[in-house]
């Protein structure tokens, strides 16, 4: 059976190809555009989730501020300072007005600002998360990287048994097992009182550790780095196991490609032929990387209270225990942000390393 094929129409001489709109020219200008738009959403959403949460902790903060044994005209009395009585609609109307103006409002049991005590504590948070980020990377890597290699044999057997290991092992567990083994048993680490010893007090400047290296002060930063150790290392190997597997996952599908296959049969170097696998598979690592900080700038909390780190998790975490509002809504605000801007900055940095990202 033939077919007859329906003669191709030319273009009449100086036609102009039909004008593209400007987000058609600009794709990925145009993906950018939308993602930064969506931030203001997510802050307000951000904002009136953290407001609606307190709602359903337990407790009366009146009560934990007067005891047990107040009387309910106290109560009133301590509410009514506290605000906690005006109805529900008036509440949100002022938290945003203040929230607007930069303004978290004050704890209510110390009456210091929320601001003040998270521009305090979060440098401590963030270099926790920092360090322990960087060892749960590097281990998790080795680890992915090493079993996707060795699929199916005795080394990647041996590496999912000891991730899985790890996986199963709570953050604070193995934090209080070091301490038993290294401090109290061999008596390698310094106690857990804090990021220093007691006779430097509790009042450190923002972000010890990298501060006293920049500034040279190595007999602090070496205190400092021993007094890490233990929380670093307890959170850094447990978050190691879940990027092992998903380095394990990528690695293991950018290894059995045809462009790796290919790289191989042309004679390439296997370290040459692993390092083009990796950077096949670096989106998936990268959005994992983001996940993890986002994990654990949350999940750090009772590691902090543990050593008594004074980091925002552990301020965060005594708020909960004191239902203090204001406090709990800073926390939940301030890693929000940090969260969906991170994210954000995930989303612009994979647009610009990986030319496969589509833009819809």
């Amino acid at each position: 059976m033939t077919t007859v094929e329906t003669p191709r129409q030319e273009k009449p001489p100086g036609a102009r190809e039909p004008r593209r709109s400007w987000s058609a020219r600009h794709p990925a200008l145009r993906y950018a555009l939308v993602r930064i738009a969506i931030v203001p959403i997510s802050l307000f959403v951000l904002g009136s989730v953290s407001f609606v949460l307190v709602f359903f902790i337990p407790g009366n903060p009146a009560v934990t501020i007067l005891g047990d044994f107040a009387t309910p005209e106290q109560v009133a009395r301590v509410n009514a300072q506290l605000g906690i009585d005006q109805p529900l609609w008036d509440r949100y109307l002022s938290y945003w007005g203040n929230l607007l103006q930069g303004d978290l409002g004050n704890s209510f049991f110390t009456n210091e600002p929320v601001l003040s005590d998270i521009g305090k504590f979060l440098p401590n948070t963030i270099e926790l998360v920092a360090l322990a980020l960087l060892v749960a990377v590097s281990l998790g890597m080795l680890i992915g990287v090493t079993g996707a290699y060795f699929a199916r044999r005795w080394p990647d057997r041996v590496l999912s048994g000891i991730t899985s290991a790890l996986q199963s092992v709570p953050d604070f567990f193995l934090a209080l097992v070091g301490i038993y083994i290294f401090f109290f048993l061999l008596g390698w680490a310094p106690a857990p009182i804090g990021r220093l010893s007691i006779e430097a007090g509790t009042d450190h400047p923002p972000f010890l550790i990298f501060g006293s290296l920049f500034r040279g002060d190595f007999a602090t930063f070496g205190s400092a780095v021993g007094h890490a150790a233990l929380p670093v290392l307890a959170l850094g190997l447990v978050y190691s196991a879940y990027f092992a597997k998903t380095a394990r996952g990528s690695m293991g599908t950018a290894l059995t490609t045809p462009q790796v296959e290919f790289a191989r049969a042309c004679g390439l170097r296997e370290r040459t032929v692993v390092r083009y696998a990796f950077l096949a598979s670096r989106t998936t690592v990268i959005t994992y990387i983001a996940i993890l900080f986002g994990s654990l700038l949350g999940g750090a909390a009772i590691v902090e209270r543990v050593f008594n780190w004074r980091g925002m998790g552990q301020w965060a975490l005594e708020g909960v225990l004191k239902v203090d509002v204001p406090v709990i809504q800073g926390f939940v605000i301030t890693a929000g942000l940090m969260t969906l801007f991170l994210f954000l900055l995930l989303d612009l940095v994979v647009l610009a390393l990986d030319p496969r990202v589509s833009y819809e």
